[in-house]
């Protein structure tokens, strides 16, 4: 990494501001090409994201360098010996692990599984009038359907533009995180039968019929208590984490970017 004392730096070239560590400013074509590593809508945040990660590679270098760690020649070694002697994170106890399980019962459970079919009435997200006709379309199809004048598949096969048609809309087996979450989110929360509300997404509106609904069980505590005390020993390690970068960033001096970090690690 390219670091320039701040005495022989230039005018910054944009609207961002200098940033410096200690004595060190960070080059502006540095954080340019660290950038790729940060992709975001906004160049703004990609910016700082990128600034905020070689602020933090920085200040642990500068710390390997008060512990008189510079004989380790790798980078990423030193800094993973600064974190090993720096960062004390006690590991999770059995009380911890219990503890948490019994307050988050919800996150332990195996999957809900449904079978489902569905009849889709497509529409183009911005064409607001196609999307009033399929709506008013749909809203026909399904009284037919509530009334028993028509059948489930048949409509299907006639009417909806998933390929799904040609099995008379079934989606077959479906559980969380396998379909967009517009759809899942009010399907995986349906009983068995018709829905007599259509759903909307993206993809314009949906018939939908639960023909099966298989709901998750609670899974022992035994069998969930090592992703347990992985989360546990990830969650205090990203703390301390953080903690000990704040108090690095108030010894050393941080200007031009801001430190505050989010729930999860910048240092691969």
């Amino acid at each position: 990494m390219q670091l320039i004392p701040v005495g022989d730096a230039e005018e910054p070239r944009n609207q961002f501001p200098p940033v410096t560590v200690g004595e060190t400013l960070i080059g502006e074509d540095d954080i340019a090409r660290e950038m790729q590593h940060h992709p975001a809508e906004e160049v703004a945040e990609a910016w700082h994201d990128a600034a905020r990660s070689l602020v933090i590679r920085e200040l642990l270098l500068q710390q390997a360098s008060r512990l008189k760690l510079d004989d380790i020649a790798d980078e990423e070694d030193r800094i993973a010996r600064v974190l090993e002697l720096e960062l004390n994170v006690p590991d999770p106890t059995e009380q911890d692990c219990e503890r948490f399980y019994n307050a988050n019962p919800a996150r332990f459970r195996s999957p809900t599984l449904m079978a489902v079919s569905h009849i889709l009435l497509a529409a183009a997200p911005d064409d607001v009038q196609e999307r009033i006709r399929q709506e008013e379309a749909g809203q026909q199809l399904l009284s037919s359907l509530i009334d028993g004048r028509s059948q489930f598949a048949e409509l299907a096969k006639q009417y909806s533009a998933c390929e799904s048609r040609h099995q008379g809309g079934s989606l077959g087996q479906i559980s969380k995180g396998q379909t967009v979450d517009e759809f899942e989110r009010p399907v995986l929360s349906l009983e068995e039968g018709l829905n007599p509300e259509l759903i909307e997404t993206r993809y314009g509106w949906h018939i939908v019929r639960v023909d099966q609904r298989i709901d998750g069980q609670q899974l022992p505590y035994e069998h969930v208590k090592p992703q347990i005390r992985q989360y546990l020993s990830e969650s205090v390690t990203r703390r301390a984490f953080r903690q000990y970068l704040q108090v690095l960033a108030a010894e050393t001096g941080v200007e031009g970017v801001d430190l505050e970090l989010p729930d999860s690690p910048l240092m691969q």
